[in-house]
């Protein structure tokens, strides 16, 4: 790493990696070294598309590469444990994506591996690092709709996803939980901390993947979040806040949004609208800057997205998926207590 630039691995060649290394090459201070699949004509077609200089066949190669500074892993998450685990124990600085990992334990073995060897690690909740979203939660946390009582949010698609496709795979960690259902747990989350008590139903398909969830998470303030998500049919990706003295509402894109709306009694609605400078409302690269922010700094995790954070909502999906019955290959009837 060098003040000009970071030097990127991107572990991984399907749609979010394409789109992550989209972005990174927009970035003058990012530069994209090397890629890795788990074949070599994946890996070459990939760096031939974004002009990458290095294409590996296996990981291994990717991890042990000492010009990487930081490795961006976009597997699958159900290989979460398997890619990030191997870069963190070869020395480098992991982003991975969300959800983070199958279940909690998963990732408290790999945090605990980045804090011990002293690495970056981050989950790619690029949500938390969107300058919209953060601008609601600071409004929040200064109090403009008093305390929070209640967190609503949802994602859903339509599909349909044949049983062929990863989404229906129990194999791959799927379901609309850990794909979709992590960005409402997350942005409850984020507003609210970890819940004291989780409900939660589902609808499972044949293969034991969750076809759309709801949960009620409660908090110790007394206040409640709803979540929903779903792969069974599209939902307008809402969210709304709504506290004590008034409510916040983002009518659609929650996790990227270009608007929300400040609701206040008495008072006019305010609308707040994302910065034209801000780039993109769909781009990745404010967590790629967070990312590079912080090895500067010489950071081993993000304040924007805290691992600790990250474990709690990792619990969390562990919770609902505990009292919806699904369970993924390996896993016992606790999947937080079942060894990776």
């Amino acid at each position: 790493m060098t003040a000009e630039s970071v030097r990127w691995g991107i572990l991984a060649t399907g749609g979010i990696a394409a789109a992550f290394t989209a972005d990174l090459v927009d970035l003058p201070d990012a530069e994209v070294v090397a890629v890795a699949s788990r074949t070599e004509a994946s890996a070459k077609a990939f760096a031939e598309r974004f002009g990458i200089e290095r294409a590996y066949g296996d990981w291994a190669a990717l991890a042990q590469d000492a010009d990487i500074d930081v490795v961006y892993v976009a597997t699958p998450h159900s290989a979460h444990r398997a890619a990030a685990g191997l870069c963190l124990e070869a020395g480098r600085n992991v982003l991975c994506e969300k959800a983070f990992t199958l279940n909690a334990r998963e990732a408290e073995e790999l945090v605990a591996l980045a804090r011990e060897r002293g690495s970056f690690l981050m989950e790619a909740m690029w949500m938390y690092c969107n300058p919209l979203v953060r601008r609601l939660k600071r409004m929040v946390e200064d109090g403009a709709i008093g305390e929070v009582r209640h967190v609503q949010a949802d994602f859903g698609l339509a599909g349909p996803f044949p049983p062929s496709h990863r989404l229906r795979d129990p194999a791959q960690g799927g379901g609309s939980l850990l794909d979709l259902g992590v960005y409402p747990v997350s942005f409850a989350q984020l507003l609210l901390g970890e819940p004291s008590d989780v409900t939660a139903r589902a609808v499972l398909s044949d293969e034991g993947v969750d076809l759309q969830t709801g949960a009620l998470l409660s908090f110790e303030s007394g206040a409640l979040a709803s979540v929903h998500c779903s792969i069974v049919g599209g939902t307008a990706t809402s969210a709304s806040v709504t506290g004590s003295q008034g409510r916040i509402d983002i009518p659609h894109g929650f996790f990227f949004p270009d608007r929300f709306v400040l609701h206040r009694d008495g008072r006019d609605p305010e609308e707040f609208a994302a910065d034209p400078a801000d780039g993109p409302r769909n781009s990745l690269r404010h967590e790629a800057r967070e990312v590079m922010r912080a090895l500067r700094a010489g950071e081993t995790e993000s304040p924007l997205v805290p691992l600790d954070g990250t474990l709690a909502v990792m619990r969390t999906l562990d919770a609902i998926r505990d009292r919806v019955g699904v369970r993924y290959p390996g896993e016992s009837a606790d999947p937080a207590l079942t060894p990776a």
